[in-house]
């Protein structure tokens, strides 16, 4: 929950500096960052501080740091993409592809710790 709440603020950071200078270009990654790095690893946190036994497990280390790792490169690679061009576009697709293996886990974690 730390580490979504830093990325929250380096967002919100990142957001005043492109409305200060009126440049909107990043927006997408930006949003991105804030969208995926800071909200929904907040929301994993809620849910295993909810669930110590699956906030315990080693399945959800993995997926936590799988996801930190998908969520800084996906709009790091948004951004490079936006700035330099699109021979960079593998950066974004495998930040989101990890960040999509990183909430399937989260799925296979939450159907196995909450109660129907």
């Amino acid at each position: 929950m730390r580490t979504a709440t830093m990325i929250l603020v380096i967002g919100m950071i990142w957001g005043i500096e492109m409305g200060i200078r009126q440049s909107f270009a990043m927006a997408p990654a930006h949003a991105h960052l804030n969208l995926v790095g800071g909200v929904l690893l907040f929301v994993f946190g809620l849910y295993y501080k909810h669930f110590p036994t699956a906030g315990g497990s080693a399945l959800a280390k993995w997926q936590g740091w799988l996801h930190i790792t998908g969520s800084i490169l996906f709009p790091l690679g948004i951004a490079l993409v936006l700035a330099k061009g699109e021979a960079f576009i593998a950066l974004p697709i495998i930040g989101s592809l990890i960040v999509l293996l990183a909430i399937a886990l989260f799925a296979l974690i939450v159907f196995r710790t909450s109660r129907a």
